[in-house]
């Protein structure tokens, strides 16, 4: 009788130490991302804003991490090439998109594309964009107004380059040339340094890109003819922005951090306050201030918002613009 009483008493016992250790090891196991290195795919080509940006947040965010971030670059397309590839992949925290807004809300609108920005759990925003109009310095043109004059006279041969069509630095310039009715030649890059390599190498008449444009602007290459903000901008206090020569047009581009969709809460927020805390570092300040871009944190709810939002105005400037959709284009 007493093997008998015994044995289930054992195995009582046996489960009371079993299940602590058990439920230790689960919430180990939820804790513990993350386990080894991230990896983010910046969307456009080295050398870039977004890649010197992305780089030196990511390399501050390790410390709040815990581990190492692998950062690869895959351009093209205007980021629609590396956001195809991150929204295919498995939502566990390891492996995130850099991109600019641009890449979720304008290109899905005039391009096919095998996603959406509804593809996508937002990270965090940590930077508004600056970009301009830049001819080479020893052209003719002086001003915005000398190129559009120009172009007026000389249909198609003007050629300017962008990181891509849909891009805001491609709606301006359709946006002028809208308003001017006049025509010139889009030429896409992968990249914003490409584009402005481009110009330099004489290979187009003038960029409309990011501010890669700023040390051949300051070293005497380049000239700078306006600039896409709603403000001007302050390295270049004496350039006009689009709005001021009468063009109601400015680029709302920020530079975001994204997931595939259904990546778990609790993996998005480590991820965002490990980048929040790097955003507030002064070095990473630093870096932005030298490519002249803006320091702006938004979270990952806000940036959804600010998503849903941009999606919607930039479908309309798209729409004024009569920004053929690829089906379109192919008739």
């Amino acid at each position: 009788m007493r093997s008998v009483i015994s044995r289930p008493r054992s195995l009582v016992l046996i489960l009371a130490c079993a299940v602590p250790f058990l439920l230790a090891t689960l919430s180990y196991g939820q804790q513990a991302y993350p386990t080894r290195p991230v990896n983010i795919l910046v969307s456009f080509a080295p050398g870039g804003v977004m890649d010197l940006s992305t780089r030196a947040i990511a390399a501050k965010a390790e410390k709040f991490l815990g581990q190492s971030f692998v950062i690869s670059n895959n351009g093209g397309g205007g980021g629609a090439v590396a956001a195809a590839v991150v929204s295919t992949q498995k939502p566990d925290g390891y492996n995130l998109l850099a991109c600019t807004s641009t890449t979720l809300v304008r290109i899905p609108q005039y391009r096919i594309v095998s996603y959406s920005f509804k593809d996508f759990m937002p990270i965090m925003q940590h930077a508004s964009t600056e970009s301009g109009l830049a001819v080479k310095a020893d052209s003719p043109f002086k001003t915005a107004k000398d190129l559009v004059e120009h172009a007026r006279k000389n249909p198609r041969k003007v050629m300017y380059s962008t990181l891509g069509i849909g891009s805001p630095m491609h709606l301006s310039m359709e946006y002028i040339a809208k308003q001017e009715g006049i025509i010139w030649t889009h030429v896409p890059y992968p990249g914003s340094m490409p584009a402005v390599t481009a110009l330099v190498g004489g290979h187009v008449t003038a960029t409309s890109a990011s501010t890669e444009w700023k040390p051949f602007v300051l070293e005497g290459s380049l000239r700078l003819l306006a600039t896409h903000g709603e403000k001007r901008m302050h390295s270049f206090p004496n350039v006009p922005t689009l709005r001021e020569l009468g063009y109601d047009f400015y680029n709302d581009t920020t530079f975001l951090i994204v997931a595939p969709k259904t990546t778990p809460l609790e993996i998005v927020k480590k991820l965002e306050d490990a980048f929040h805390k790097a955003f507030k570092d002064p070095e990473y300040t630093a870096t932005l201030m030298k490519i002249d871009h803006v320091p702006a944190f938004r979270n990952s709810e806000d940036t959804m918002k600010f998503l849903e939002t941009a999606y919607e105005l930039n479908g309309r400037w798209i729409a004024e613009l009569k920004i053929p959709r690829e089906t379109e284009q192919k008739k």
